[in-house]
């Protein structure tokens, strides 16, 4: 994935390390599980998806109000409590990120194109459903969309983890 988002300009050969948001990656990953196993079997794209979208709405508050967010003990929750979880993608677009019009779109073509080529890839392990290694590579998955996204969201916001001359 980090090649694909590379090849579209989308995040930095070397990706960012922003500790602040990826120590929050536990407490995210207990509170979306449910949420995101539930959903996987109809909806893989949207169970992979949403998880870009929230590293990518915790490195925008990282940036902003972080004195305010850190403090919030289920920031999941407290996500998908804005317009349930269906919604959560257009919540973290609309709201957190502040998109609208064509980067409201493009957005979502993004992370849609970055949950299906990461389904496909765990497709193709040929995994047997159901098994601890599922759930293990299941959430791998999840976390390496957390990254990516937070990794996106940073470079568009300016930081450029690039080096200096």
């Amino acid at each position: 994935m980090h090649q694909f988002l590379l090849s579209v300009d989308e995040v930095d050969e070397r990706l960012p390390e922003c500790p602040d948001v990826e120590d929050k990656w536990e407490a995210i990953a207990r509170a979306y599980l449910p949420d995101g196993i539930r959903e996987f079997q109809d909806f893989p794209s949207a169970s992979l998806g949403w998880m870009m979208y929230i590293g990518m709405a915790l490195a925008k508050m990282w940036d902003t109000e972080w004195e305010i967010y850190s403090k919030i003990d289920d920031v999941y929750a407290y996500m998908r409590g804005k317009r349930g979880y269906d919604g959560l993608d257009e919540y973290i677009r609309e709201e957190v990120l502040l998109l609208a019009g064509a980067d409201y779109v493009g957005l979502e073509k993004l992370v849609g194109e970055c949950a299906s080529r990461v389904y496909n890839a765990l497709r193709r392990q040929n995994i047997e459903p159901g098994t601890r290694e599922a759930f293990n590579a299941y959430v791998a998955c999840l976390h390496q969309l957390y990254l990516m996204g937070i990794a996106v969201q940073l470079k568009r916001m300016g930081y450029h983890m690039t080096l200096q001359s």
